[in-house]
């Protein structure tokens, strides 16, 4: 639908969005790990990491040679694999333009806490939706969704820039683009149709994002791109200095009243 490209929205409290970094990073490291290895690694890479719900839920087994982790650990292992280099792309583009201002207005840690919640929130959602399904879950989407709805929540009147459509750039607020983008998603999980791309995964991040952003968010930070009033007693110099009266004898001259 749309493909964000930058946002007019400096950093406020940190210097360095170093969490998003590392995510981006992590993220194309396990996908070059796992494609440059040959479609069997690759294969055994997302049986093995992705979320699978019937194993997790007990009702099917997974073969011994592509258990590599705990069953449990793939509510967060799954949100590092990616099918091909557009599924990464995508997610890490969302990533790169909305992850540092939400970082920023949750805090290093916090953050980070707050991108693996949603991720296992995706993946909750969509184990309770399909939870005889055998078909591995992958991508970080479930993570980018609630990212993008905490953004949504923080900076609703940010100008962002978009290709809508993939070819026309428009510069429009945050709210209606990314509004937009959210209810595409509730609206594609209501309808139910087969897709390989797990909505009920987006519904879970999306939930969580708006849940988790009011809790984790640091307290100095308003919702919705409230006005901050700036205490003068924080500004080194004076701001304002009061103006003396004239003495009672001085007048200006005439020709200097307007």
């Amino acid at each position: 639908m749309f493909i964000p490209l930058y946002d007019s929205n400096h950093l406020r409290s940190i210097s360095l969005q170093y969490v998003t970094f590392g995510l981006i990073a992590l993220n194309v490291v396990a996908y070059l790990c796992t494609s440059l290895g040959g479609e069997q690694f690759t294969n055994a890479a997302v049986l093995g990491l992705g979320f699978i719900p019937s194993v997790v839920h007990d009702t099917a087994e997974l073969a011994p040679q592509f258990v590599v982790i705990p069953e449990s650990l793939s509510y967060l292992s799954y949100a590092f694999l990616h099918a091909d280099i557009f599924h990464l792309g995508g997610n890490m583009l969302f990533l790169w333009v909305f992850g540092d201002n939400v970082e920023d207005a949750l805090g290093h840690v916090r953050y980070l806490v707050f991108y693996l919640a949603c991720a296992v929130a995706g993946a909750f959602v969509h184990g309770l939706v399909a939870p005889d399904s055998q078909e591995p879950l992958i991508g970080a989407s479930g993570a980018i969704a609630g990212v993008v709805t905490a953004y949504l929540i923080l900076f609703p009147r940010v100008k962002v820039w978009i290709l809508a459509f993939a070819r026309i750039p428009l510069r429009i607020p945050a709210y209606i683009v990314l509004a937009l983008w959210i209810f595409l998603q509730v609206v594609m999980f209501l309808a139910g149709g087969e897709d390989q791309v797990s909505w009920a995964c987006h519904v879970g991040g999306i939930v969580a994002g708006a849940v988790l952003v009011l809790i984790l968010r640091r307290r100095d930070v308003p919702l919705e791109d409230e006005e901050i009033v700036v205490a003068p007693a924080s500004i080194d110099a004076e701001p304002i200095v009061p103006v003396e009266e004239p003495p009672a004898a001085v007048s200006a001259p005439r020709w200097g009243r307007q």
